[in-house]
């Protein structure tokens, strides 16, 4: 397999720390430059549906809870504070893709939803979406794809 940028990193460590073992350096620096390279293949998808990836994972979160949803339910789910939240369900709402149901027992409360113009563009961005992970993902054969998810779900299992 050639050699990539952090290869020739851990060459240098190992030159002047021969006594450290800097393999995992090697794996949380390539996480780290996957998920920037990543993260601008991801981005054009949202930016062709007019979305921003945060107005995007609201719209998704919503269309896979196949139900109305609260505000703080949104930003629970997406690691968001609730301002941000706010500010994107706003803009969504003026956008004429979600609404807000009032809470018949607490005036204060809400639920978000989906419109049918939002139902639309959330399907057709998250088709794009899944080709163009599934795009991304295509250097790995199934079973590796498979290893990958297992590998990494690990991971996220012991920091929780």
């Amino acid at each position: 397999m050639p050699s990539d940028k952090v290869d020739k990193i851990l060459e240098q460590w190992l030159t002047v720390r021969p006594d450290l073992d800097c393999s995992a350096m090697g794996i949380i620096g390539r996480l780290r430059q996957t998920n920037d390279a990543w993260k601008k293949k991801l981005d054009p998808v949202f930016k062709e549906n007019k979305l921003s990836g945060i107005e995007f994972d609201i719209l998704a979160t919503i269309r896979r809870s196949n139900t109305a949803v609260t505000p703080t339910e949104l930003y629970h789910t997406l690691m968001l504070s609730s301002g941000a939240v706010s500010m994107r369900i706003e803009h969504l709402v003026k956008s004429g893709f979600v609404q807000r149901i009032a809470s018949e027992k607490d005036r204060r409360s809400c639920k978000v939803t989906l419109t049918k113009k939002g139902v639309e563009l959330i399907d057709t961005a998250l088709n794009a979406h899944v080709a163009n992970m599934d795009n991304m993902l295509s250097v790995l054969s199934n079973q590796e794809q498979a290893q990958l998810a297992n590998l990494l779900r690990k991971i996220q299992l012991a920091d929780q």
